[in-house]
């Protein structure tokens, strides 16, 4: 389970990408806004029980993407505290930067299973 920020537009459009790259549909998704919890400036996988947050999380999204693996690993080279540095950079600005929706993403009914409300 992917939980994100369903009116940053960068965010969205992250999604959108996993999904396409994710022809198994093993992920699935729900919006921070569909939740009742704190409003968080992270993106959150929930995977086997564990819980992954910041670059960690986006790493571990990587890996389980086949054609993106390498891409995982060459990560993972970067210490932790200086890939969530740049993390946070970007996720303090992402409105900024990137815009934001008045709504959530809307799924089409293509992938609607696999966002979970």
């Amino acid at each position: 389970m992917i939980l994100f920020d369903g009116v940053c537009n960068l965010c969205s459009a992250s999604v959108q990408w996993i999904i396409r790259h994710d022809s198994p549909g093993i992920f699935h998704f729900a919006t921070l806004q569909s939740r009742e919890v704190k409003p968080l400036e992270t993106i959150v996988l929930i995977h086997d029980g564990r819980v992954y947050e910041r670059s960690t999380a986006f790493l571990h999204i990587l890996l389980r993407l086949p054609r993106f693996k390498w891409l995982a690993y060459l990560g993972a080279t970067i210490p932790e505290a200086l890939r969530d540095e740049i993390y946070d950079l970007i996720a303090q600005r992402r409105y900024q930067w990137f815009g934001k929706t008045d709504q959530c993403l809307l799924p089409t009914p293509e992938v609607a299973a696999r966002f979970v409300s």
